[in-house]
């Protein structure tokens, strides 16, 4: 096979202009990717990639916008998604389009499925769907239902799902945000398979680590605009180098300077038992104690399904799993918390790993959004100050820097990273003792998190206590003041994060074995 250089150009996206009302957000971009490349789009949120590649994939169809798409020698004008797909190429997206209710089997074929004397014939599907899963590493029952599984394997299964197509260009859309790092390895080097087999593929990350060891090239967009592409190898590029084309500036540090201030445990969680929702003999939480003091950031490390959401949702008002036992204790008290009131009553705030589902609701706007979880504090009686609530919505936007023209616009519209910030304004507006962050940094970029940071680090300075769940180490080791480590649902080890490194905490996220607390 050629080398990429070498290889022809299979794309060209030539003055791709996009507006919205009220918002340009694509001007003139222009890109080409060549056969058998992986060719990175990189860009702070709200810079257009995912609108970029909506285009592309005709979900933005021909004719509402501007600009030329040129693949394998000819001008497409694709009127929607199957059009796309239909010339090879497959978009997957950031925000997972999976049936919950359906199975895995019905998900990967849906649409596609097989079929035998013209009926569908599921025994091929799910051979089939067998040999795809084994491809993506996921070794889940293809009968099992997508509601019965976390986002981290739905994500797998999307994969699955377009590789069973005859893909001659692959759109991955943020897709290792929900996945551990062993998990996100296996997907980078599937895709170098492709790549050996002549599938370009185009790779929307912000994990650039990934982006410098897999892309042969990268395109940088920022505010709608083309702002270089670069050669990986030819340009000696670096994670560094990167940031400066997306932000406009270097970035001295990932992670904001801070001294905490730790005062006295205030916060506990005593003896912890949970069952699955759907397998009663099968224990989610198993016993676990965790403590947190006031002006402290507590991280939780583990793999996929090690427990880490299950425990978090579980003690926000046991919104996972069955409550077997155990004890919270707040100001020394202890408090009984039954469902997600009693939680934000007695200061707590849960923010979703999945702001789709459980984070949002997609058919509100964002005023209304930022203050959905505490309407008390802007009510008389039943009414809702509308004025208020505009007030307040419009001061979170310009705090986190929420990309949008207006507190009014729908949820929906929003890029996933700013979708994010409106989650994040709405737990902070509840004035939360306990945040838990589930994935906070999930699909936002290096600008955006840095703000994050920030926000984090002032909720701990003003004496709240912090747990953050994160699948990147580097994250909880900069973040954190102490960490847990989870296996099978059990706390394996407790250790300060000065003296913690991301052996310490691999080898204590894929044992048993539970070693000294810190």
């Amino acid at each position: 096979m050629p080398s990429v250089v070498e290889s022809p150009i299979i794309l060209e996206m030539r003055s791709i202009t996009k507006e919205f009302p009220g918002v340009k957000a694509l001007d003139a971009v222009s890109m080409q990717v060549r056969a058998g490349e992986v060719h990175a789009i990189c860009g702070e949120n709200g810079a257009g990639k995912s609108t970029l590649m909506k285009v592309l994939s005709g979900v933005y169809p021909f004719g509402t916008y501007a600009g030329d798409i040129v693949y394998q020698g000819d001008e497409m004008r694709f009127r929607d998604i199957k059009s796309s797909e239909s010339a090879g190429i497959v978009i997957i997206h950031q925000e997972l389009a999976l049936i919950p209710e359906l199975s895995i089997t019905e998900n990967i074929f849906l649409g596609n499925e097989p079929t035998r004397f013209g009926a569908i014939d599921w025994s091929a599907a799910k051979l089939r769907a067998i040999d795809l899963l084994a491809r993506v590493g996921l070794k889940d029952d293809p009968d099992t239902a997508i509601k019965n599984l976390g986002v981290g394997k739905q994500q797998l299964v999307e994969i699955a799902k377009a590789l069973n197509k005859n893909v001659k260009l692959l759109i991955l859309d943020e897709p290792t945000a929900a996945l551990n790092e062993a998990d996100s390895q296996h997907l980078l080097d599937l895709i170098r398979g492709l790549k050996g087999r002549g599938i370009a593929s185009i790779m929307i990350s912000h994990k650039l680590n990934e982006i410098e060891a897999i892309a042969d090239s990268i395109t940088i967009i920022r505010d709608g605009k083309t702002i270089e592409t670069l050669d990986v190898k030819a340009d000696g590029v670096n994670e560094d180098r990167i940031i400066r084309g997306m932000v406009g500036r270097n970035l001295a540090s990932r992670f904001p300077d801070r001294t905490p201030k730790i005062g006295e445990v205030f916060f506990e969680v005593k003896d912890w038992w949970v069952r699955h929702p759907q397998t009663a003999e099968r224990f989610v939480c198993k016993g676990s104690n965790i403590t947190v003091r006031r002006g402290e950031i507590v991280g939780l490390a583990g793999l996929m399904g090690a427990g880490r959401t299950e425990l978090a949702m579980s003690v926000f008002g046991r919104s996972y799993g069955q409550f077997v036992s155990g004890t919270i204790v707040k100001d020394g008290r202890e408090v009984e918390i039954k469902n997600v009131r009693d939680a934000i009553d007695n200061g707590l705030a849960y923010v979703s790993e999945d702001r789709k589902v459980l984070g949002l609701n997609l058919l509100d706007d964002i005023k209304r959004s930022t203050v959905s979880a505490k309407l008390a504090k802007i009510s008389r009686g039943t009414v809702v100050d509308r004025d208020q609530e505009h007030t307040i919505a419009e001061e979170y936007r310009k705090s986190l820097r929420v990309k949008t023209p207006t507190v009014d616009e729908g949820v929906a519209k929003l890029s996933g990273g700013n979708q994010q910030k409106v989650v994040l304004a709405k737990w902070m507006f509840t004035d939360p003792d306990i945040l838990i962050l589930d994935e906070p940094t999930r699909g936002i970029d290096v600008g955006a998190k840095f703000e994050i940071y920030n926000i984090i680090n002032q909720l701990a300075a003003q004496g709240k206590g912090v747990i953050v769940i994160s699948s990147e180490l580097p994250e909880l080791l900069g973040l954190s003041d102490r960490i847990y480590t989870i296996f099978e649902g059990t706390v394996t080890n407790e250790i300060d994060a000065s003296e913690a490194d991301a052996e310490t905490l691999m080898r204590t996220m894929t044992s048993k074995k539970k070693e000294h607390a810190a």
